[in-house]
């Protein structure tokens, strides 16, 4: 069934969209099985402020369906989830407000890792971008997917950000560290670091950084320590734009995935620039 075919069933949202600001959430489904990803949806479906959803980490196979699924039966009528060739990982976007309109993303290595979308709220256009950065992989092709992707991120940036009507956010799972983060893990080599800093370069600001220039904040902890690796990007000129900017813990402490979800929210009003 297609995404189209499922809007068609969508569910009634658990709660109503805003008509004024772009809620969004940021969520790393950890390739989950059907049972969890089911529970994912649920989760998401209760949040207030999950109107949009970047969704990283989703499976190619029966995981990542019941994922779409769940989300069109709890109201999410404008799913777009692109398919891999293969059996890579994906990003999946969704609406419980605006219809999303596909649009290209210029990012040319692993597509389907960064599905982009425009949608409009109070009458106001917003482009989305979502991202999942590759892991630095196995040791036989070790960080060639990760480099490869990066690279093809950053050359289309600046073309994106030029042509976007109305603020652009992109979001996702980077698998990236900000230059000076807390702590400081020496793995990460300053190509990856340069990564970061291309967001800035092509005239995007990190939202949590913009909003919290001091905290100190994780979305993934493993054996090796804790890692900000999932961010929220807004185009500067909108920054102003920017009513917050959160980490939620409750979905890794429930078990629901092994990261934190992020949350932004970007009002759309009149009154703002």
């Amino acid at each position: 069934m297609t995404a189209d075919q499922l809007a068609l069933l969508a569910g009634t949202p658990s709660h109503r969209a805003s008509t004024t600001t772009a809620r969004l959430i940021v969520f790393n489904a950890q390739h989950a099985s059907p049972a969890r990803a089911r529970r994912q949806a649920a989760w998401l479906a209760d949040q207030l402020t999950a109107d949009l959803l970047v969704i990283t980490e989703v499976g190619p196979g029966p995981g990542g369906d019941a994922l779409t699924t769940a989300l069109t039966d709890h109201g999410y009528a404008s799913v777009l989830a692109p398919r891999p060739a293969g059996r890579d990982y994906r990003t999946v976007l969704a609406s419980r407000s605006a219809e999303l309109t596909p649009v290209p993303s210029g990012v040319t290595v692993l597509p389907h890792r960064a599905p982009c979308a425009t949608l409009h709220i109070g009458g106001r256009p917003i482009t989305l971008l979502g991202l999942y950065v590759p892991s630095r992989g196995p040791q036989q092709r070790r960080n060639q997917d990760k480099r490869a992707f990066q690279e093809a991120v950053s050359a289309a940036l600046p073309e994106l950000v030029a042509n976007c009507d109305g603020p652009l956010v992109v979001a996702g799972d980077l698998n990236v560290l900000e230059p000076g983060h807390t702590p400081h893990h020496r793995i990460f080599g300053e190509w990856e670091y340069d990564f970061y800093r291309s967001f800035a370069a092509a005239g995007l600001t990190d939202a949590f950084r913009h909003l919290h220039p001091q905290a100190v904040e994780h979305s993934w902890f493993g054996r090796s320590g804790r890692y900000r690796f999932d961010h929220a990007f807004i185009t500067a000129p909108h920054r102003e734009r920017l009513l917050s900017c959160d980490y939620l813990h409750q979905p890794r402490q429930l078990g629901l995935t092994d990261h934190s979800a992020l949350a932004l929210h970007v009002t759309c009003a009149e009154d703002h620039p």
